[in-house]
């Protein structure tokens, strides 16, 4: 019952940042599923069961408040769903000595990009409005769709900075339409995995566990999109992600690093960790200081130009008391 619970909790934290961010479900389930020692194939196999309905609920609730563009969900979400069934193969032959290393290198590669990226650059919002082409959307799709069946997680850390990247949408669409689409991968690699490993290490009850916080978290989360700031939550995750990994994999076959360098390791990280946080709160700070005194001079400069635009105005005739106002005969 405690591990239902905490999977439940891990779910609905998984579904506020991925709802919120356009990415990151996937990889902070996984991350855990793997911490506790799950195989890495029936990690993610177990993962993408769960985004199925996870998914589908978060992609209603972003319809409904206007988050998706249809067109790119179609473009980009049918080419992920083919590199999802390829990946869910690949990885369901590997070894799980093999797996394992392989998967939490992918993670931290992952967990460092949104890092790196939402704690430097935030979200870039030039260039909105212009159509997104099919021969950029399909390629993408195809590699992040495989990226996200390999790895348990990929396809917003992927998608959404690609596209965002492109600055001809703007985030909150990005946003949906990728969280969207994510129901085409997601039943895509589940297929891949049943058929490669049926239902061996596939455990349902965990699977229903993330399906239970992620659908409480998927309607909060596509409200929060428009209120949370995202390059303090990316920052967060994103350090998360890489210290989780780095730990599996220092203590992997692999590298089988000894206490004082993973020690030593750790204490970088969480530095590092701690000055991006730091550093995107206070650019937070900034960014939202810059936006009232944008504000501001708007208004002023309204108020500046309201008395000639009164005056061009015809005056309004008084309206004697107890008369109503409104067209007169």
């Amino acid at each position: 019952m405690k591990t239902l619970v905490l999977l439940a909790l891990v779910g609905l934290g998984a579904q506020l940042v991925d709802g919120s961010l356009g990415m990151a479900y996937g990889v902070t389930s996984t991350t855990l599923l793997l911490a506790i020692g799950t195989n890495p194939a029936a990690a993610s196999a177990t993962v993408h069961f769960a985004e199925i309905g996870t998914s589908l609920m978060s992609g209603l609730a972003h319809w409904r408040f206007g988050n998706v563009d249809w067109k790119v969900v179609a473009k980009i979400g049918v080419p992920g769903a083919v590199g999802a069934f390829l990946g869910a193969t690949v990885l369901s032959k590997l070894s799980t000595e093999v797996a394992a290393p392989v998967m939490s290198l992918i993670l931290l590669t992952l967990g460092a990009y949104i890092l790196v990226r939402f704690t430097l650059r935030g979200i870039d919002r030039r260039h909105l409005g212009k159509p997104m082409r099919k021969r950029f959307l399909g390629p993408l799709g195809l590699v992040a769709g495989f990226v996200d069946a390999t790895g348990g997680g990929g396809w917003g850390p992927v998608g959404t900075p690609a596209i965002l990247a492109s600055g001809r949408m703007e985030p909150r669409k990005v946003i949906g339409s990728i969280d969207t689409s994510e129901f085409l991968v997601a039943v895509a690699a589940s297929l891949g995995f049943l058929a490669a490993l049926g239902s061996q290490g596939i455990d349902g009850t965990w699977a229903l566990g993330l399906l239970a916080g992620g659908l409480v978290a998927a309607p909060v989360a596509a409200w929060l999109v428009r209120h949370i700031p995202p390059r303090m939550l990316g920052s967060l995750v994103g350090g998360m992600i890489v210290l989780t990994n780095s730990r599996t994999l220092l203590k992997s076959d692999w590298l089988d690093a000894p206490d004082p360098v993973r020690y030593g390791v750790y204490a970088v990280l969480y530095a590092i960790w701690a000055l991006a946080v730091v550093h995107s709160y206070r650019q937070y700070r900034k960014d939202r200081a810059l936006e009232s005194a944008e504000v501001a001079a708007t208004i002023a400069a309204v108020n500046e130009a309201e008395p000639n635009v009164v005056a061009e105005v015809e005056p309004v005739r008084e309206v004697p008391a107890g008369r109503p106002s409104g067209p007169q005969d």
